[in-house]
């Protein structure tokens, strides 16, 4: 490929870069301008080509090189924090997420206040651990009917509890 051709297929699939960071900017509700990635993509791209990297695809490698530049600048952002009373927030109006995290964390530590010991266990088992219901019936000797009664009971409790939360506001 001639760097004429190079330079023609860069121009060409440019529009289509743009799409790729656009969408993975308002996915990841990432604040870094789109022309920005595209130029960087472009950029790599360029060099790879200088170095005499045989490309089969320039398309394919271009949208490749651009998502992992959207991924670079997310990472990027998520390495940025401030710290307020002690405690890091990421540096994109982060504190109020870690509130709001903090107060589901509260909630979730209230619900589970609430159920025996055995629903509690069993939900854990399951939602925290990824176990099957076959899975925590072996480990815990009880019947599989009976631990599926048991996380169903369980979140019916939470579920009421959480209608009775919502009321309130």
């Amino acid at each position: 490929m001639t760097k004429t051709e190079f330079e023609h297929t860069i121009y060409s699939i440019r529009p289509k870069l743009l799409i790729v960071a656009r969408r993975f900017t308002k996915a990841s509700g990432l604040q870094t301008d789109v022309e920005d990635i595209v130029q960087e993509t472009l950029a790599e791209l360029w060099m790879l080509f200088e170095a005499g990297y045989q490309i089969r695809n320039v398309e394919a490698l271009a949208v490749k090189i651009a998502k992992t530049v959207c991924v670079r600048h997310y990472r990027r952002r998520k390495l940025q924090t401030i710290t307020i009373d002690g405690v890091d927030f990421p540096d994109s109006g982060g504190a109020s997420e870690r509130i709001d995290t903090d107060e589901v964390i509260r909630l979730r530590q209230k619900l589970f206040a609430r159920l025996s010991d055995t629903q509690r266990q069993y939900l854990e088992m399951r939602n925290e651990r990824g176990l099957t219901l076959d899975e925590i019936a072996a480990e815990t000797g009880h019947p599989k009917a009976s631990v599926k009664v048991t996380i169903s009971q369980a979140r019916k409790i939470m579920s009421e509890m959480l209608k009775s939360y919502k009321n309130l506001f």
